[in-house]
């Protein structure tokens, strides 16, 4: 519907200019030039608007990762690596509210879903991702493995935005690095013989 993503690009552009702690519903409806019960009608709280805007990040990352996956050339793993992180630094610089929600840390660490953690909700997304498109098989280590690297990646990245909000592009180097080395060695000791 129209109106209600006319309200999440609002609360987009409101967490960027006024941080969560001062984002209210009836400064969305004001910016969404909408009454303040049509808010109410779809979203009980700030909350509930921020986890809306989150899933909707996680769906706008996950379709940009597919479509980059596409377009790339498999000729090693880490070239999946770099697109996946490349993605999320463009989101960051590129996608108003992105730097300042993420996928709902902020708010809450089970934003995205209240039975998981944010980043266990992303390792399943980019699971499926590169399942699909690399044609690999999955197994529990290739979960296991998703979930670390997006760990790490995420505390590095966050450091690498910290101080810089363009990001530090020697961190955001060296996020790749730590992921491309902890995958390589992953893949040595379960013998895989795919990519990742």
């Amino acid at each position: 519907m129209v109106r209600v993503q006319r309200m999440l690009d609002c609360c987009a552009e409101l967490l960027d200019e006024v941080g969560y702690d001062n984002l209210s519903t009836t400064r969305i409806a004001e910016r969404a030039s909408v009454a303040i019960g049509s808010v109410y009608q779809f979203f009980p709280d700030k909350k509930a608007i921020t986890q809306a805007l989150g899933l909707r990040f996680l769906d706008q990352f996950g379709t940009r990762v597919t479509e980059r996956l596409a377009d790339v050339s498999f000729t090693h793993w880490t070239v999946a690596v770099d697109a996946i992180i490349d993605e999320y630094i463009d989101m960051h610089r590129n996608v108003p509210g992105f730097r300042s929600l993420h996928f709902g840390d902020i708010v809450d660490q089970r934003l995205l879903n209240g039975g998981s953690d944010n980043n266990r909700v992303i390792s399943e997304r980019l699971r499926k991702i590169i399942v699909s498109s690399a044609e690999i098989s999955d197994d529990e280590g290739l979960g296991r493995a998703i979930h670390v690297s997006v760990e790490a990646a995420d505390a590095v990245l966050k450091l690498a935005f910290r101080g810089n909000p363009e990001g530090d592009p020697d961190l955001i180097h060296e996020a790749k690095r730590l992921v491309s080395g902890y995958l390589s060695q992953f893949s040595e000791q379960e013998g895989s013989d795919h990519p990742w």
